[in-house]
Formats: C-alpha cells, sequence, structure tokens
C-alpha cells in the first residue's frame, strides 16, 4: 500500500506542491500549538510540501520534517529552506525528544494493521505529555481514491486506535478540506496526549 502511494507523490509532486502548499491550516495549528511550549520541537511527520513546517519555523519551533517521497523532500526542502528527511513512518526512532507531532494527512496513507505499531514509534518519540495531531479522511476502513490508498476513521475509531496506543484524546473534531474545491470533502482531526 504505502509505495504505490510513495510513487504516486513521487510522481505527482509539482502538482501536489501547488494544490497544497496554500491551504490555509492556520486554525487547526494554532489548536495543536496549544499544546506545544513556546519554541519548543515538533515533528512534522509526512510533511508534504512543507507548508506547515515554514509556519512552524516562522512562529519559532524548532522543527523536525521527514517525508517519505523523495521529490517532495526536494521541493519541500527548497521551500523552507533546510534539509527534509527522507524516510518512512516505519523508521521512526527517536526517543523522547519532541514536544509534539504533527501529522497532517499523512498517517491516513499508513495501512491500519500498521498503525498501531508505528503509533507506538510516535508516542517513544514524544516527551511525557507531549502532543500528537493526526487527521484522516472521515469514513471506515480501507480505501482506493484515484491511484492512491487511505486508511479512513471516524470519531469513534480514531478515539479507539489512539487510545490504545496511550493517548488520551484532547481534541477530536470533524472538519472540512481547507483546499479551494474541496470543502464538501469531511477529515477527522485528533490531538492526543502522550501518557
Amino acid at each position: 500500500m504505502i509505495d504505490k502511494n510513495i510513487e504516486y507523490y513521487n510522481n505527482n509532486a509539482d502538482s501536489f506542491f501547488e494544490g497544497s502548499v496554500n491551504a490555509d491550516m492556520s486554525g487547526v495549528r494554532n489548536g495543536f500549538l496549544k499544546y506545544v511550549p513556546d519554541g519548543g520541537k515538533i515533528l512534522d511527520a509526512g510533511c508534504g510540501s512543507g507548508r506547515d513546517s515554514k509556519a512552524f519555523l516562522s512562529e519559532g519551533y524548532d522543527v523536525v520534517a521527514f517525508d517519505a517521497s523523495k521529490e517532495m523532500c526536494k521541493r519541500a526542502s527548497e521551500y523552507i529552506g533546510r534539509e527534509v528527511l527522507n524516510m518512512r513512518f516505519e523508521d521512526i526512532s527517536f526517543d523522547k525528544e519532541f514536544d509534539g507531532i504533527w501529522a497532517c494527512a499523512s498517517l491516513l496513507h499508513v495501512p491500519s494493521d500498521d498503525l498501531p505499531d508505528v503509533l507506538q514509534r510516535m508516542k517513544k518519540a514524544l516527551k511525557p505529555g507531549g502532543a500528537i495531531y493526526a487527521s484522516f479522511k472521515y469514513g471506515e476502513g480501507t480505501t482506493v481514491r484515484g491511484e492512491r490508498v487511505f486508511s479512513d476513521f471516524t470519531e469513534e475509531s480514531a478515539t479507539k486506535l489512539f487510545e490504545e496506543a496511550g493517548f488520551e484524546i484532547a481534541s477530536r473534531v470533524v472538519g472540512g478540506d481547507s483546499r479551494p474545491g474541496r470543502e464538501a470533502e469531511k477529515w477527522i482531526n485528533v490531538i492526543g496526549i502522550c501518557q
């Protein structure tokens, strides 16, 4: 599943960058930053265009960004003016290093069977009390949209996933898509606190 998605982003990096870099995520970012200390260290996990890394950096946060697509890493690195690591979620091996993890529209490409392990890796990467933000397309189960495969969640299934991984749910909001022309698409946004 994941390699097919990486191939999609490598082949469509320019159009994906252009279509996502200006999406207004400020409201969701600000909600997440309530749980991150000023100047704290954030892991932008599956950073895509680098849009949110750039916003966090401009607000004085220390950011480490990565993406599984080499082509997206190139564009994001150029956009934010620093190296973006080319790695996958299963490569995460940080230990109590981050105050927050931002996984905006990225964990949704991890097969649902693999998500518990990935969330354990993310929990280990967070300092105690650290926050994780993740967003998924609203629905249930595995879906194919175009050339990409997604793991979809509802409020209930997302809560179960994060609580079983040892996170306390701080926020769980269903909202629309911030990209023009896609406002009708529903997303589930979750913020969990590392126990």
